[in-house]
């Protein structure tokens, strides 16, 4: 790695951006100097090669059109990218990454790991010149020769393509390598120094590393920002995991998150109260509200019904807490469609990773609720940790203060 190259990873890593990446078919280099570099783990959450055509199709949950295709590193950056979601800490930017590629290789490549527009190309004028009564033997081929021949021209296409994927960008971008201009590492080395630059871009960090492309090898490149309602939407139909509002200027060090997850409409003094327990019984961490946009039992929400519940965190800040009913849902097979087995294996890999619930009591028809009320299973009983009534209670509901204004 070159003195230009150093500098740029050194910003990268400066800058707060944390990033998954999805390599496959070349860049391999661009992962050792991200590495090499101190503060990498400031800037790499996690990098996977799929590699294998079965770990791509395991990776992307289905098998893809063209194994190396910018569609296919469209895909991986989008599903780095809701990695990258679960994976930051609170409040820093998150960055997904995708490159797939078909560089030189000592066998003819024509599987799906190639770009095989041009075979189809090849194929179709030869189909037409016998539509013309136009023999190959005017052309010095015989049919033997012609499958002899579409290898050596398919070995002409050295393409890599490369896509990140932010909050509010996606960007994708095509090369196409000459033919014998490079051997396969000196191939690596070029896509590598595409593939950080691109990282630098997507980290808004400026690139003045000079490349290595020819005048011919220019990118073909795309790009497209996203606003807010089109990043909600995206939210909604589940192309994202999740946006992130982070409304505190300091961004926390803390790993751990302390979730409040509710509807929030509309947002309450008891929601508010609930930082200073959860924070005394569970210690460090970045609290958060969490606000469902897909809900088991209601509709979905609207672009315009969520942005106008965020707006009321604008002012406030973060806490955790689970509701009774919610710890119901939580224990009701009825939400792992009917299977109890179901139940108890998602909420074990829950508890395996860490989690647990804080679970408040909460007045039904005048009867209050609280933690023993309920049947929890015995192996996932220590998930669950009561909040004291005496540390905290509030009988008010969200539905009683809409239904006193008149909301209902």
């Amino acid at each position: 790695m070159d003195a230009s190259a150093r500098a740029m990873v050194e910003a990268i890593h400066a800058n707060p951006t944390q990033a998954v990446l999805y390599l496959s078919g070349g860049a391999s280099q661009a992962l050792g100097w991200l590495m090499s570099v101190p503060g990498a783990s400031n800037t790499v959450l996690e990098a996977v090669v799929p590699y294998s055509r079965m770990s791509m199709i395991q990776l992307l949950g289905k098998v893809p059109s063209k194994f190396a295709s910018r569609q296919t590193a469209e895909d991986m950056a989008l599903m780095a990218y809701n990695r990258a979601l679960k994976l930051s800490q609170p409040g820093f930017p998150a960055l997904g990454v995708g490159f797939s590629g078909s560089l030189a290789s000592t066998r003819a490549k024509l599987g799906d790991h190639r770009d095989l527009d041009f075979l189809g190309e090849a194929l179709a004028y030869f189909d037409s010149m016998k539509d013309n009564n136009i023999s190959y033997s005017q052309f010095g081929m015989s049919s033997f020769s012609l499958l002899e021949w579409i290898p050596e021209c398919l070995i002409a296409f050295f393409r890599f393509h490369v896509s990140t994927r932010t909050s509010d960008q996606l960007w994708a971008s095509t090369v196409t390598l000459s033919k014998g201009l490079r051997n396969r590492e000196e191939e690596d080395k070029v896509s590598s120094q595409f593939l950080l630059k691109a990282i630098a871009y997507a980290c808004k960090v400026p690139a003045t590393f000079v490349s290595e492309l020819t005048d011919s090898e220019a990118p073909d490149e795309f790009e497209t920002k996203f606003d807010e309602d089109q990043e909600l939407e995206q939210l909604i139909n589940g192309q994202i995991c999740f946006k992130v509002y982070p409304f505190l200027s300091d961004m926390s060090k803390a790993e751990r998150k302390i979730i409040l997850s509710g509807s929030f409409n509309p947002l309450h003094d008891g929601h508010l109260k609930l930082l200073e327990v959860a924070a005394s019984i569970l210690g460090e961490g970045y609290p958060c509200f969490e606000l469902s946009a897909v809900n088991a039992d209601k509709p979905p929400l609207t672009t315009s019904q969520i942005k106008q519940r965020v707006r009321q965190f604008e002012k406030v800040g973060e806490c955790l807490r689970y509701w009774r009913d919610t710890a119901a849902r939580l224990i009701n097979p009825k939400y792992y469609g009917g299977d109890y087995g179901k139940m108890l294996e998602i909420l074990s890999g829950c508890k395996n990773i860490g989690c647990v619930f804080l679970v408040g009591g909460r007045n039904v028809d005048g009867d209050f609720k609280v933690l023993d009320d309920f049947d929890i299973p015995g192996e996932l009983r220590d998930m669950f940790v009561p909040i004291p009534p005496e540390k905290f209670r509030m009988d008010i509901s969200s539905t009683e203060i809409r239904r006193s204004q008149g909301m209902l």
